[in-house]
């Protein structure tokens, strides 16, 4: 079959995209809270290194699925940029490069998770440390994993904002909806600077406006995609 054109069919790559968005969306709630938020318990090592020991699949089954997401990312952040480019190609290209970086970030920041894992195992080089400090140390890698993927997510909050700005600015999606994106873009940059900065302040309430705004999109990309009159418009003047 021959492969559809993107500029006379954008509709197909725009639902591509929300189909590989909502998966994203998916894996990320199932890693986070149907396996992170099981097994570790926040200021208890021991407590936390037994839950992972007893659940290595779970745990194994929650990097592979942060990777799988990952994956994900790389067609979608492309697609977006080809459906961005109508408005400014020179920031659709910026936002592509933040994207990147941000993909990449999170990517390596699974290893910390592995090390986790690594320090809970039974090999003989492990035998120099004790229980409690292997506990810890396993204990360490996972808050290190906690603040990566705040940097992570520094990077993501101006994908955000230059993403909302440019929908708002298409005239091919709902203004609404690049305004949700700019204010998700604004809640990941302040809940992950005062993670770094002032942590007692850092609070996953203030990421609820970021799901609802990347669901928003989602949804709009698989069901409604782009106006394609103001697609054209938008085309021919670009």
């Amino acid at each position: 079959m021959k492969p559809k054109n993107f500029e006379t069919s954008p509709q197909f790559y725009a639902r591509i995209a929300g189909l590989l968005y909502l998966i994203i969306i998916l894996i990320g709630l199932f890693a986070e809270v149907f396996v992170r938020n099981k097994l570790i318990v926040y200021g208890d090592a021991t407590a936390t290194a037994n839950n992972i020991i007893h659940s290595e699949f779970l745990w194994r089954l929650g990097i592979s699925a942060d990777l799988i997401m990952h994956i994900c990312d790389l067609p979608v952040m492309i697609i977006l940029y080809y459906l961005l480019k109508p408005v400014n190609k020179k920031l659709a290209l910026l936002n592509l490069s933040f994207n990147l970086i941000q993909t990449a970030v999170l990517a390596a920041n699974k290893l910390n998770l592995l090390a986790a894992l690594f320090f809970l195992g039974d090999s003989e080089y492990l035998k120099s440390f004790s229980p409690d400090q292997l506990h810890t140390l396993s204990y360490l890698s996972i808050k290190l994993h906690g603040y990566g993927f705040g940097i992570g997510l520094i990077f993501f909050g101006f994908v955000c904002l230059i993403e909302g700005y440019l929908i708002y600015k298409s005239g091919y999606f709902p203004k609404t909806l690049g305004f949700l994106m700019v204010i998700a873009g604004f809640c990941y940059l302040i809940n992950s600077f005062a993670s770094i900065v002032a942590p007692q302040f850092s609070n996953f309430v203030l990421l609820f406006p970021c799901i609802i705004a990347e669901l928003s999109l989602t949804l709009w990309l698989i069901f409604k995609g782009v106006n394609l009159t103001k697609w054209k418009e938008k085309l021919v003047v670009s």
